[in-house]
């Protein structure tokens, strides 16, 4: 499994496919498995896919604490120098797309193309995870139970529709299972995604922009992505009905279609 020295943070990553770079950069508490293979398969067709864990997180390196989310644009950053990668697209979710939407604004002639997924930019219109459901996430946490946890969190990331089939479920425990999750880094990701202000910012972004956000998003409301699209220039905002927080989990094929055409349009 390869590791590199991203200026100074060692982060594990995998790269396969063949194409224009395209980075994949995750969320809050989770790894490169989070992206699930049906998702990845489809994205490795037509790119030089390359899918990390960070700082702290997975197979990377031990975190330096505390860090911000500018912080960890520039392990990205440290990613694409160490991989020779002068300019990739970027894709970015959840505080993945804190992540992306600092490096875009700090580095915007490494990036292509820029797609944020259900993300969050601060500022007085901004929401994070409601009151109810970070207590839903605590006393799970404080139960102790794995299981408990992971029922938590399955109700909170994926949308009524896609958890009616149950036995989906096995996968996503599975998922999140199979790599540490340190809670230092975790709660540390947690004080980083609610110091993210980009909200005056995001203006500064020229690149050609998609936003992607399911409208029952529980983590990270709609209202979200509809911010980070309306102060993005000439961005466009897809909307996938119906979907939940975990868009490229519920539904893969949709969500690599909506990259794979924004990524290779014509400029």
């Amino acid at each position: 499994m390869p590791s590199i020295d991203a200026s100074g943070t060692e982060l594990h990553y995998e790269r396969a496919g063949e194409g224009e770079p395209l980075l994949l950069i995750q969320g809050m508490s989770a790894t490169h498995l989070a992206w699930g293979e049906p998702f990845l398969e489809q994205l490795r067709r037509n790119f030089d896919l390359i899918v990390f864990d960070n700082r702290g997180m997975g197979l990377s390196g031990r975190a330096k604490l505390p860090f911000t989310i500018a912080d960890l644009a520039a392990d990205t950053t440290g990613l694409l120098d160490a991989l020779e990668i002068e300019t990739a697209h970027v894709v970015g979710i959840s505080m993945g797309g804190m992540i992306a939407q600092e490096l875009a604004i700090a580095h915007p002639e490494r990036i292509r193309t820029l797609t944020i997924g259900a993300s969050y930019c601060g500022g007085p219109q901004g929401t994070l995870m409601a009151r109810e459901d970070l207590q839903l996430l605590g006393a799970a946490y404080a139960s102790g139970v794995a299981e408990q946890v992971f029922r938590a969190m399955w109700e909170i990331n994926l949308s009524p529709g896609f958890r009616e089939d149950d036995s989906r479920f096995a996968a996503f425990t599975e998922m999140g299972s199979a790599l540490p999750a340190p809670q230092p880094v975790v709660l540390q990701q947690m004080q980083a995604c609610a110091a993210h202000d980009t909200h005056e910012r995001l203006s500064q972004i020229s690149l050609p922009t998609l936003v992607i956000h399911g409208d029952v998003d529980r983590l990270l409301g709609y209202n979200n992505g509809e911010e980070i699209a309306a102060l993005i220039p000439g961005a466009r905002l897809e909307t996938l009905e119906g979907i939940g927080h975990m868009f490229w989990w519920e539904a893969p094929e949709r969500s690599a279609e909506l990259i794979r055409e924004h990524a290779l349009a014509p400029v």
